[in-house]
């Protein structure tokens, strides 16, 4: 009894059909596996965990001063003309305060950069931490059609 040889003269040809014996095989062992391991993943430990609210009681917003600058110079300290010994001393009493408040400055496009660096050397002096620049978001190079 032969099972097959090299020289086939039956002309049977191939067989097209997928074992699937292995294939089973595998799905079992996977089965067998995922039975086994199922349990032992749902298995917690109690752990009584700590309490906590996202909402603090007291939430203090700080107070926001604006220090403007024009381009001849002039300091703006809420929208009042200070001098710079003015501007100094309320930089000091403003660092003192807890929470300490935010300082928004806004400078003329045409002021010279030292008059900004004078202000906040001033500001890191007094001990203020909270510094930020107030910009115009528009376009200042914007092409302009021009006129007849």
């Amino acid at each position: 009894m032969a099972f097959g040889g090299l020289m086939n003269e039956a002309g049977d040809g191939d067989n097209a059909e997928i074992n699937m014996i292995p294939l089973i095989d595998v799905m079992l062992v996977l089965l067998v596996i995922f039975i086994i391991t199922a349990p032992l993943m749902t298995h917690a430990v109690k752990v009584d965990l700590p309490v906590a609210s996202s909402r603090q009681p007291d939430d203090i917003k700080p107070d926001t001063i604006k220090l403007s600058i024009t381009s001849d110079g002039t300091v703006y300290w809420n929208a009042e003309a200070v001098d710079q010994a003015a501007w100094q001393a309320r930089m000091e009493a403003a660092a003192q305060k807890n929470p300490q408040p935010e300082m928004h400055i806004r400078a003329d496009g045409e002021l010279a950069y030292k008059n900004v660096a004078q202000i906040m050397s001033g500001a890191a002096r007094a001990g203020l931490t909270k510094l930020g620049f107030v910009t115009d978001p528009r376009k200042v190079n914007q092409a302009v059609p021009e006129t007849e």
